[in-house]
């Protein structure tokens, strides 16, 4: 989580003169404070939003990528992404009338774009109701 700080700077005319200084010197004292300013619920809540969505897309991506290139799925890593992905895209299943196209050993699944499509505009919709608590800055 980051913080902002920023620092404010008050000039203050000073009342009392000293004789012995010129009139058309008006001497200033100068303070200055630091404030820490930390994010609202609103947008920890957004950025927690953002990052759950963001590794739901990521692993659909892979998966659309992973059946393109015909990876072999004997490999545990590809297995894990498959297998993962196949949470999210399996809503998405049977939307329209096919849900992979192939060519050889390469396969293009429609269900995975509309899936990323789906859960895109899921998370778009949770932003935005979110964005509701945010506070702006005064």
């Amino acid at each position: 989580m980051t913080y902002d700080e920023r620092t404010v700077v008050h000039r203050d005319e000073v009342v009392e003169k000293d004789p012995a200084v010129p009139s058309y010197d008006h001497g200033t004292a100068v303070t200055s404070r630091t404030i820490e300013t930390r994010p609202s619920g609103g947008a920890v809540a957004g950025r927690i939003v953002v990052f759950l969505f963001g590794i739901i897309q990521v692993l659909i991506v892979l998966r659309i990528v992973l059946l393109l290139l015909d990876a072999r799925e004997g490999n545990d890593l590809v297995s894990f992404i498959l297998n993962a992905s196949q949470l999210f895209v399996a809503p998405f299943e049977g939307m329209l009338r096919t849900d992979a196209l192939r060519s050889g050993g390469s396969i293009f699944d429609v269900a995975a774009v509309l899936a990323l499509l789906g859960w895109s505009l899921v998370e778009a919709l949770i932003l935005a109701a979110v964005g509701v608590f945010r506070r702006e800055p005064a």
